[in-house]
């Protein structure tokens, strides 16, 4: 599963974990995140991430 990264904050968005804090499951892949989704350590929107390497 594909990671992403958070430009802003260098948050790593992890699709086997979610985010529990927002009610997103584990297993849920970036693109199906809510478009309203924002990253839970600075707020920057899904825009602001690009793919890990």
């Amino acid at each position: 599963m594909q990671k992403y990264e958070c430009n802003v904050c260098g948050y790593i968005y992890d699709p086997g974990n979610g985010d529990p804090d927002a009610d997103i499951a584990p297993g849920t892949y970036f693109e199906d995140l809510p478009q309203d989704w924002v990253c839970p350590e600075c707020g920057a929107s899904k825009d602001d991430f690009s793919p890990v390497e």
